[in-house]
């Protein structure tokens, strides 16, 4: 129960929380950087800054105090869809359009508005699922690049999600053994979850299935036309997170990242089409998984940083907020995580 009893642990663990801070750099890294210790704060391990999770924490300790005395007796789930998709859907043809991509009204880099032309195609109505990646690794022997040793680390492995402490602050932490098919590490499985949709994939992998299908990956702006469906309210489907309390898709409830209520009915990544899709058809475009796409957000020392687009389980109100359709985020194409996933693309 998140209440009086989560108070004072809040309290009593941001005294401690404010002692690590000054174990780390202005960017949030362990500043014996040149080490790669245990607990995964590598200087690979995405762009976390600690300094930001004090104050999301201090919000926290506030909020928590403020509602100690009221019921939580909501029930974790209340909201879940009834069922998930047992088959894969048939991609959706989008004809060519022209369309405005961008937003005036959210975060910085979704700036400016913009005219883009787009022409017909033809995309996954769902992500790539477990079930799909592994016919394409059983047919080509494919290794990804989880599954070789990483830069910094040494070993192979991936970036996982992990509820912060006092001792661990970082809600990212690399583990070794994490790939596709130990999506949080090696005591971790995929059998019985061949509908989930495939994680711990660089852009290279989802590139490299993408050509094995005859496919590619999304533009940005074929991406946003896609998830958008018509649309032009805040989310894809109305100007309401959760219009009349049903969650739409699956994203992070509660104080992120102490609390998650589950209000989804998960509390991580969901099996594919558990949620309506959107006026195209189409399932999971915002929440669940971030999604690849092949837009150059910018290029950094000689490398790319590639456009994911739709958000994830891992965000919430209080931080990230962007599972909506016009929000972008930069990500590293050779981090392989446990929230980032794809879908693919024919062009005419």
């Amino acid at each position: 129960m998140f209440g009086v009893s989560a108070c004072l642990w809040s309290i009593i663990e941001w005294g401690k929380l404010k002692e690590t801070l000054a174990h780390f750099d202005s960017h949030g890294f362990k500043k014996e950087k040149n080490k790669t210790d245990t607990n995964g704060y590598g200087i690979r391990i995405l762009y976390i800054n600690l300094k930001r999770f004090f104050l999301f924490f201090t919000s926290t300790i506030l909020v928590t105090c403020d509602n100690s005395g009221q019921s939580t007796s909501r029930g974790k789930g209340l909201n879940a869809p009834r069922s998930c998709l047992e088959v894969l859907p048939k991609s959706v043809r989008l004809e060519g359009a022209s369309i405005t991509i961008g937003s005036e009204n959210a975060y910085p880099e979704e700036r400016p508005e913009r005219r883009v032309k787009l022409g017909s195609f033809e995309i996954d109505a769902s992500e790539v699922t477990n079930g799909q990646f592994s016919k394409f690794v059983e047919e080509t022997g494919y290794i990804t690049d989880a599954e070789k040793p990483q830069p910094e680390f040494n070993v192979p492995g991936g970036a996982v999600f992990s509820s912060p402490s006092a001792e661990s602050p970082s809600w990212w932490r690399f583990v070794e053994g994490a790939n596709w098919r130990h999506p949080e590490g090696p005591d971790s499985m995929i059998e019985g979850r061949d509908m989930d949709p495939v994680v711990q994939v660089t852009r290279d992998d989802a590139q490299a299935y993408s050509n094995w299908a005859g496919r590619r990956l999304p533009t940005e702006a074929e991406w946003e036309f896609a998830a958008k469906a018509g649309a032009n309210s805040l989310y894809v489907w109305g100007n309401e997170r959760a219009p009349e309390g049903q969650e739409k898709a699956n994203t992070w409830q509660g104080a992120f990242p102490i609390e998650n209520t589950m209000e989804d009915g998960f509390g991580a990544r969901a099996p594919v089409g558990c949620f309506e899709p959107n006026a195209f058809g189409l399932y999971d475009m915002i929440g669940n998984v971030w999604e690849w796409t092949d837009t150059i957000y910018q290029k950094k020392e000689g490398k790319s940083i590639y456009v994911i687009k739709g958000g994830s389980f891992l965000c919430a109100e209080n931080y990230c907020h962007r599972y909506r359709a016009a929000a972008r985020q930069p990500q590293e194409a050779g981090l392989p995580t446990s929230h980032i996933g794809f879908r693919t693309v024919s062009a005419d």
